[in-house]
């Protein structure tokens, strides 16, 4: 983790940063034979499933004012982006293509948008609608554009203007192939070469649209690998997305190969000769590649010309504005050292099966850039637009693909959903996993050997980075979609089936910060996902059964705590079952502040009634802010006791059992207080000035809390803005979320 010198200096050996803690809890992996079957097997039955936890044409958020950061401004302008050159030469006819999110009511339904250069020159837009708001209006599309021209090292704004569609027919892939279009990929596999071609499977006519339109066109095709005598291999599929700009007669070409079948018999590493060819030209080979189970990697390449040297630079304050995105302070200006250093340290571990900058052994503990709502890397980017942290945010979620927790469904071609397998799961018995409406076992094919599923990495829910939802939303690549839907599917299958109701997928059996990351996941990707992808409505389904669960546990249950924490899933695993984690508690709170922020309105509840818990440690009777950030907290006298009823007590009971019975009687922010803790006046406690502290643990809780929680709100954040020590967030901004 990179720290500033300030940072540095407050860190002590063997610190316990990032919310990761030195707890290491064992996850839930008893048998519950018998039990699953109890809890019955919901079906769609045919119908429409109507996700209560939508917003709806009334209750959605206010639409931002816009004030879009580049060009000129009109009534008809929605936002701006800026395109930047990366070549040391004049570019001329540039086609781009990125993904755009609009707050709710900015787009109408059926509206156009065409571009607007700073210079006046109108330039076409394709709009490729994925998802949209309750009310119709456009929530997330992509965009397509041929630029006239670039010039070395310039940056072009572009307003994106409501406007009329202009009349024009989609390309075909006659078109691309006519050109010549030729992709393929190769692997020798134990001396026996398998391949696969993406103009071969065009041909076939079994290609899907994902872009469609006079500008660009983009056609999805897969295949198993297969020999000299068309033998398929049973678990190495390559897929390809050829992306048509038929102006220019050029096409971007994704190639993705994947060991990832979720039930086909005995799952194994691979080790490979890889080559992949385009244009009848090798453009990528790796000897001895060993593609791990349930893995993929992904590579990109031009057809018929050199990549166009563009990086779409897109309007963060509106991104933010559309609640979209955590509000992230918008006033750090990255340093030139943290970019350099992001690069750097990511092409050391870019290949394909690397992280990227990603913890290969994700439950790894303590300081991390990897852990927040975003990681540390996607927010530089997200502030800063920078291309080399656009290449490394784009860069490690695309190597995400190398955990082993990508399972695709035969059947459907897409992510293996909970609602078609309710009682698929990676740990348990197969009596756990025993559908009882099918009678048959839905746990996934045993490896076939002891050391045949061997990898150096190892996915979790607690410590999970939010890898592909930004990169998604800002280039509309399939890929990314694929990559977010994997990791929203794996948070709700890994656990035993009778612990979250099967079908239900509760996460109530993790643990509080696993809660917290899954429900993120849940909540972004039932989201963004595309109208018309079936699993649409299998997230929303899912994530609307945990909202239900948390709000008649907590908000809607008059026997629930008085202290507005989580109760449930290892919360209590602190002194004697005794204490919980407040940093753990943060993370979930910050989590439903943000599925809030998204639209989905039975978060707000949720939301009012875990925000008393990081305001009362501001400004609660009985307490002192400089210890509102405890590493652990105690909230009853017995592990069979029943919760205090105030901050207070909590405060008391904790202080006492670690600083002694005296500490309470000090004046809160005193001298005497700061001695006592060996900090500085006003400093609080659980490394205050580390951007990854305890502390910082707590900002984006107590901004959502602040936004919900009236004066109390207001005053909670402005006790904690006056703190006297706090981190350079400029070096890792990934907690540093205001209110709004």
């Amino acid at each position: 983790m990179y720290f500033s010198k300030l940072q540095t200096a407050t860190i002590l050996t063997g610190a316990i940063l990032a919310g990761c803690g030195g707890n290491t809890l064992t996850e839930q992996s008893a048998s519950m034979s018998g039990s699953s079957a109890s809890q019955g097997n919901a079906t769609l039955s045919g119908s429409t499933y109507v996700p209560q936890s939508r917003g709806t044409a009334t209750t959605t958020p206010t639409p931002p004012t816009n004030t879009p950061s580049t060009g000129g401004t009109s009534a008809a302008t929605v936002t701006s982006v800026r395109f930047e050159s990366s070549s040391a030469s004049a570019q001329s006819n540039v086609p781009v293509t990125f993904g755009q999110i609009f707050a709710p009511g900015h787009l109408a339904a059926g509206a156009a948008l065409v571009g607007h250069l700073a210079n006046g020159t109108a330039v076409p837009l394709q709009l490729d609608v994925k998802a949209r708001h309750p009310d119709g209006s456009v929530r997330h599309a992509v965009i397509s554009a041929i630029l006239p021209s670039l010039g070395a090292g310039q940056v072009v704004s572009m307003n994106l203007d409501r406007g009329t569609a202009a009349a024009g027919s989609a390309g075909s892939t006659t078109s691309l192939l006519g050109a010549g279009f030729t992709t393929s990929f190769n692997a020798t596999v134990g001396g026996v070469r398998y391949t696969a071609s993406a103009d071969e499977l065009i041909r076939k006519n079994v290609a899907k649209a994902w872009l469609s339109g006079s500008t660009a066109n983009e056609w999805e095709v897969s295949a198993p690998l297969k020999n000299s005598a068309g033998a398929a291999h049973p678990h190495l599929t390559a897929r390809f997305s050829v992306r048509w700009y038929e102006a220019v007669k050029k096409a971007r070409v994704d190639v993705v190969v994947e060991n990832n079948w979720a039930y086909e018999a005995a799952p194994q590493n691979f080790t490979y000769n890889a080559e992949i060819l385009v244009g009848g030209k090798a453009v990528y080979a790796k000897p001895s590649l060993e593609h791990y189970h349930h893995a993929r990697w992904r590579k990109t390449f031009w057809w018929n010309g050199s990549a166009p040297e563009v990086n779409v630079k897109h309007d963060t304050a509106y991104l933010i504005a559309s609640r979209a995105l955590p509000n992230y302070n918008q006033t750090l200006s990255i340093p030139e050292s943290v970019l350099v250093d992001l690069k750097t340290r990511f092409t050391a571990n870019s290949e394909p099966m690397a992280t990227g900058l990603a913890v290969p052994y994700m439950p790894t503990t303590g300081g991390r850039d990897d852990i927040g709502m975003l990681p540390q890397w996607a927010v530089v980017y997200l502030l800063s637009m920078d291309r080399r942290a656009r290449d490394v945010t784009l860069g490690t979620a695309e190597l995400a693909g190398s955990y082993p927790a990508h399972y695709r469904d035969k059947n459907t071609d897409q992510p293996v959903s909970l609602i078609d397998y309710p009682y698929m799961t990676l740990v348990g018995t197969p009596g756990d996993a025993t559908n009882p409406v099918t009678k048959k076992v839905e746990t996934f094919p045993a490896c076939a050997s002891a050391a045949a599923c061997k990898t150096p990495y190892t996915p979790d829910v607690s410590h999970q980075p939010a890898f592909a939802y930004l990169p998604y939303m800002l280039t509309g690549d399939h890929f990314f979609l694929e990559e977010l839907q994997f990791w929203g599917t794996y948070n709700v299958f890994n656990s035993n089936p009778g612990y979250r109701d099967n079908i239900k997928g509760l996460l109530k059996p993790e643990q509080v910060r696993g809660q917290a990351w899954a429900l993120r996941t849940l909540a972004e990707v039932a989201y963004i996902t595309p109208d018309n992808d079936r699993l649409k409505e299998h997230f929303n389904r899912i994530l609307d059964s945990n909202l239900d669960w948390y709000n008649n546990e907590y908000p809607n249950n008059p026997n629930a705590n008085k202290l507005g924490i989580i109760v449930n899933g290892y919360a209590l695993g602190y002194s004697n079952n005794r204490g919980m984690a407040p940093w753990m508690d943060d993370f979930f709170t910050a989590a439903v502040g943000h599925v809030h922020d998204l639209g989905f309105t039975k978060a707000t509840s949720l939301l009012k009634w875990k925000a008393n818990f990081p305001i009362q440690r501001m400004v609660g009777a009985g307490t002192c802010y400089i210890r509102g950030a405890m590493y652990s907290m105690i909230v009853r006298d017995s592990e069979t006791s029943p919760f205090y009823t105030t901050i207070g007590q909590a405060f008391k009971a904790s202080d006492d059992l670690e600083l002694g019975s005296t500490f309470s009687s000090l004046q809160c922010g005193s001298a005497a207080m700061a001695t006592a803790l060996n900090l500085k006046v006003g400093e609080m406690t659980g490394y205050s000035g580390a951007y990854a502290g305890y502390p910082s643990n707590m900002q984006p809780a107590l901004a959502y809390a602040a936004d919900v929680g009236g004066a109390d709100g207001a005053k909670a954040w402005q006790v904690f803005m006056s703190r006297s020590v706090k981190p350079d967030y400029r070096f890792g901004p990934q907690f540093d979320i205001v209110p709004r």
